[in-house]
């Protein structure tokens, strides 16, 4: 039967496991208290009296209350062999009533008494007898046609040795039952026989008794204490079944062999994944054996450890398969720390998900102990240093077996618990000769003695995440510090990129509800869990992984339903070590015994790694390919060959031949290469469509036609040799005599009319934008022309161009958020720069006196249709010039490069055309604000009539700017967003214009333009600032900005302004976005104008 359907019955059959649980569990609580209340003398018990004369037996005695228990909670699980043991219980009890009432029907009524002549059935026994009958008879109707609810298997124990046990026990207690019954007989006669099946009855249950004729009875407290043993045979028969439940969830070695060969392949995913090779784990893969859920049973959990492991294409199947034996089991289903891919796997298969916490990663790369906020780590690492530790890395297979052992045995002792913690984020074991990829860290002290020591598990092939944690009481305090360093300093060598620290539960509450404002919910919370850190250290896992500026990568709880949360809580805290269950088998962490697995696969090499990715977004199309490439090869034939030699090119043909008649032989014989765009099959003839960077041409094939379609696909590069004619219908064509393919496409092209309809997509794949669409061609070349007519400008005007450094260790030329790197042989921050002014104006003081440099500039800030964060500018110096020489030389660039890329002096706006030639409009600032508020300003107009108008024309603006701020962000809001054809906008307010120089007019303006059209600022020119003096004071201001938390204010480069004190001659400056011009130039945003601009990362 469908297991779905078990698990989500409707009527009231699904109801009835629950209402026997319910009532078994009454009946044993009712049976316990009795038997208690036996014991101290309460002997009057009118409801179970009455329960067990007209329902089902329920003696006063533990062993049968232990016994409902259990069934109760086989019952509440519907476990099968709760049903089976049901029907025997109510089939027993119906049979020994019918033969009460038989017993009664053919016995003379003087005969059936006591040994003291008592009666033994009276009027109202007779009909309570015929009452059980029926209620027995109605039970076993009930679980009978509700015997579908009752799905649940039990897992593979040892029974005959649990009921060995069992006999055992009660063997035992019925022995010294016996000599207690002996004892202390009370009302019992005084025979052996009669005692010693008296204490027998007892121990086992007193459900049913051996003599119905007996009188008399021990005293209630020897009855509980001989239930007591009964009960004791019970739960140490369950005990031994539980026992070995648990040992038989292990991990098969031929699973394990599996495990390890999908980690191999997709091992990268998961910073766990390896942890999934725990051998108290069970494994369940999907049909198709690409993927895997591993998990074990706890507490009627099936708890499983973070993602699913293999091709993530095979999750779902993997989790189908995992919740379906749950169910078949009736266990609850849960995942502990899932990452956020994982934990939406797990809620597409329909469970709930919950953030547990953060889990901390160091990059490598990153990692330093610069920096005031390392200084924790930098002083622990330094004190340990000076105490003479050293540190050494290894692989786990680098470490011979005896000292190997020794380790073992170092990190047993130093552990502080009775038993080793972790499940979903340890392996439970070191020294496996089967782990040799792992990396142990050891920190000994100037003696050599080994104090402390870190293992690390792999994390696919590039990562490491933390396996265990040990170290001496008398080791160094920063122990742990400096082995972390020691790591991160070695994994250059390891080839590790990345490490998983330990994990932080609740991360975020330890963070936020600590913070001043923190709500009284948070801030409880907070409290809450810091009171029970004091067993299980979770505020100290936290303060463990902060101090090393990790960044933090959620991890989630998922389960089935909330009403569960507290049962997935236990089990996850009895899996993990914090709560220790009598029984539970004993991890013993040295595994340097362990046997070499069988049939491990061989380290997958980078190549196979990426077949593996490959092989996941392989569709039928690309497989039809890939079989036509194997064909190829095992024809011989080379589909990627060295090279072919075209004699000309598609357009290069086309111009050849203009109004060639239809119908004709050129006799031209050519040799032509390009990609093939459409091909037309007519049987006796084909033609194709090729494709090189300077246009279309058709072929004409009427030979090898068989061959060219068995091999061929669209997308292919082919070279061609042939004759150049017309067709009938006049089309330009080359008549195919010779072939071969110059590089077989395994992809399918995107439509052939429609290209790329994604306008994301034609980002991200630029090529195939490129192969499909000749607008992308066309802004390509634009593009390039544009480009090329800049550096002809300036070199024709007698500028030299340069190359300035692109790492700088001061971020300045512009305000701008610079992006950092670290240089790790000279151990500094570098910055990318933000503009090349500073380094070209060294040059200006070293006699330069035209210089330009087009190149790459990175800024650190947001992306939109018109910013990228890295960027082509060209800045531009001349000496003796000034804003206005530079207004004159920008102009007539612009215009050159307009001819250049559109053919005439034109710019592109909405696919209209606008003239750009002849002189361009110049204006002040405030003549341009003045006229959009209709209201005059000047340099005069204080800062708050500014702040007025601000008001009233609805312009945002921060009370805490000054005068020069406040005219920018009203020149930003009311000027240049509605600026249509190209103007420069002159003399800008000084404070908001650090490198300019005053106007020589008035000295609150600097002699500064911006170049403006259609809304963006294209770019911006200067009387350059030259002064040193002057320089350094804005330049000064500038820093304390900086030194004050601005993150784009500029750092003081001294190194400048000591070059500026040489004296660089009167100079003007020009800058010009590159991007910016081509968007103007053809009317384009600036992402289809960049071949590769900046997207967000894609799984």
């Amino acid at each position: 039967m469908d297991t779905a359907r078990r698990t989500n019955g409707s009527g009231w059959r699904a109801h009835v496991p629950k209402v026997f649980a319910i009532l078994l569990g009454i009946l044993a609580a009712i049976s316990a208290l009795a038997a208690l209340g036996g014991a101290i003398g309460h002997s009057t018990q009118p409801l179970r009296r009455l329960i067990d004369d007209v329902l089902v037996p329920v003696p006063a005695n533990l062993a049968y209350a232990a016994f409902m228990a259990v069934l109760a909670g086989a019952t509440a699980r519907r476990k099968r062999v709760a049903w089976w043991t049901l029907v025997v219980y109510f089939a027993i009890d119906v049979a020994s009533s019918l033969l009460a009432l038989g017993v009664i029907a053919l016995v003379p009524r003087g005969e059936l008494v006591d040994d003291a002549g008592v009666p033994l059935f009276s009027g109202w026994g007779r009909v309570a007898t015929g009452v059980a009958v029926v209620v027995g008879v109605a039970a076993l109707v009930v679980l009978f046609l509700a015997r579908r609810e009752f799905y649940a298997r039990v897992r593979k124990g040892a029974v005959l040795k649990a009921l060995g046990v069992f006999a055992g026990v009660a063997a035992v207690g019925i022995g010294l039952g016996y000599t207690l019954v002996a004892t202390f007989p009370g009302t019992l006669p005084r025979d052996a026989g009669e005692q010693l099946a008296y204490a027998a009855e007892k121990v086992l249950g007193g459900a049913f008794e051996f003599d119905v004729t007996r009188i008399g009875a021990a005293p209630g407290w020897v009855n509980f204490i001989l239930g007591l043993f009964g009960a004791i045979a019970v739960f140490a028969a369950l005990f031994t079944l539980l026992r070995s439940q648990q040992v038989n969830a292990a991990l098969e070695p031929g699973d394990e062999v599996k495990v390890r060969g999908l980690l191999d392949r997709y091992g990268e995913r998961d910073s766990l994944g390896y942890f999934a090779t725990r051998r108290d784990k069970l494994a369940i893969f999907a049909p198709s054996g690409k993927a895997a859920v591993t998990y074990r049973p706890v507490n009627g959990v099936s708890l499983a450890g973070g993602d699913p492991i293999g091709d993530p294409e095979a999750w779902g199947a993997a989790i189908d398969a995992w919740l379906e034996e749950a169910r078949s089991y009736a266990w609850t289903p849960a995942a502990m720390g899932a990452s956020e891919e994982g934990a939406t796997a797990y809620h597409k298969a329909g469970l709930k998900v919950l953030e547990l916490g953060d889990e901390a990663i160091l990059l490598t790369d990153r990692y330093s102990l610069d920096g005031r906020e390392m200084r924790q780590v930098r002083q622990a690492v330094n004190r340990v240093e000076r105490a003479g530790y050293t540190a050494q890395v290894r692989r786990h297979a680098d470490i011979p077996p005896d000292e190997m052992k020794e380790i073992a045995e170092l990190a047993t002792r130093w552990r502080d618990t009775d038993s080793e913690r972790g499940f979903s984020m340890a392996l439970g074991r070191i020294g496996d000769p089967n782990d040799g990829r792992c990396v142990l860290v050891e920190a000994r002290d100037r003696d050599g003695i080994a104090r402390s020591l870190l293992s690390f598990s792999p994390w696919g092939q590039h990562g490491l995440s933390l396996d265990l944690m040990r170290r001496d009481h008398e080791a160094e305090n920063g122990a742990m510090e400096f082995m972390v360093t020691a790591l991160m300093n070695a994994a250059p060598k390891l080839g590790v990129e990345r490490v998983s620290l330990n994990f932080a539960v609740f991360r975020a509450v330890f963070e936020e509800g600590g913070r001043i404002g923190a709500g009284p919910v948070l801030r409880l919370w907070r409290r809450i869990l810091m009171f029970f850190s004091k067993w299980w250290q979770l505020e100290q896992l936290y303060r463990s992984n902060i101090k090393y500026q990790p960044e933090w990568v959620p991890r989630f709880l998922c389960f089935g339903d909330r009403r569960d949360l507290a049962k997935v809580g236990m089990a996850s805290a009895i899996a993990e070590g914090f709560l220790t269950v009598p029984g539970t088998p004993v991890v013993e962490l040295d595994a340097t015994a362990a046997p070499v697995l069988e049939g491990l696969p061989a380290p997958a090499t980078p190549a196979e790694l990426a077949g593996a990715a490959h092989d996941e977004s392989v569709n039928e199309q690309m497989a039809v390919r890939l079989a036509k490439l194997e064909r190829l090869r095992a024809d011989g034939v080379d589909p990627y060959p060295v090279g072919f030699h075209p004699t000309a090119t598609c357009g290069g043909i086309r111009a050849g031949h203009p109004d060639t008649p239809a119908d004709t032989r050129t006799g031209d014989r050519v040799s032509v290469a390009g990609r093939l765009m459409l091909q037309r099959d007519h049987g006796h003839l084909v033609f194709a469509t090729i494709r090189d960077w300077s246009g279309d041409l058709q072929l004409m094939l009427d030979r090898d036609i068989e061959a060219w379609t068995a091999a061929v696909d669209i997308g292919d590069h082919v070279g061609v040799t042939g004759e150049v004619v017309t067709t009938k219908r006049g089309e330009l064509s080359v008549h195919v005599d010779t072939w071969e393919i110059t590089g077989k496409c395994l992809r399918p092209l995107p439509d052939k009319h429609g290209g790329l309809a994604d306008q994301e997509a034609k980002v991200r794949q630029r090529y195939l934008d490129l192969i499909t669409s000749a607008d992308a061609r066309t802004l390509l070349r634009a593009r390039s022309a544009a480009v090329h007519s800049l550096r002809q400008s300036f070199t024709g005007r007698g500028f030299i161009e340069v190359e300035t450094p692109i790492l700088q260790r001061i971020h300045g030329g512009a305000n701008a958020r610079p992006f950092t790197t670290h240089i790790n042989a000279y151990d500094l921050r570098l910055y990318l720069r933000i503009a090349p002014e500073l380094y070209l104006k060294r040059l200006a003081v070293g006699g330069v006196e035209k210089v330009f440099e087009l190149g790459r500039t990175f800024r650190n800030e947001g992306v939109d249709y018109k910013h990228n964060p890295e960027f082509s500018m060209l800045e531009a110096y001349q000496a003796y010039a000034d804003y206005d020489s530079m207004l004159t030389l920008t102009r007539e660039v612009v215009q050159q490069a307009a001819l250049a890329a559109n053919g005439e002096c034109v710019i592109m706006h909405d696919g209209q055309p606008h003239d750009v030639s002849g002189q361009w409009s110049v204006r002040t600032v405030d003549e341009a604000i003045s006229a959009a508020l209709g209201e005059e300003i000047t340099a005069d107009t204080d800062v708050e009539k500014l702040r007025k108008l601000c008001d009233a024309a609805k312009i945002p603006y921060d009370p805490k700017w000054g005068r020069g701020a406040v005219v920018l962000e009203m020149y930003e809001r009311l000027v240049e967003e509605k600026t249509v054809l190209p103007t420069f906008y002159k003399d800008f307010p000084t404070d908001v214009s650090p490198l300019t120089r005053q106007s020589r007019v008035d000295a609150r303006l600097a002699e500064r333009w911006d170049l403006v059209a259609f809304g963006t600022e294209l770019g911006t020119a200067y009387s350059e600032l030259t002064d040193p003096i002057e320089q350094r004071r804005r330049l000064t201001e500038q820093s304390l900005l900086a030194a004050g938390g601005d993150p784009e204010a500029m750092e003081l480069d001294e190194d400048f302004l000591q070059a500026l004190e040489y004296a660089m001659p009167p100079t003007g400056g020009l800058g010009i976005g590159v991007d910016r011009l081509v968007m103007l130039l053809t009317g384009r945003s600036i992402r289809e104008t960049l071949p590769f601009p900046l997207v967000r990362a894609t799984r």
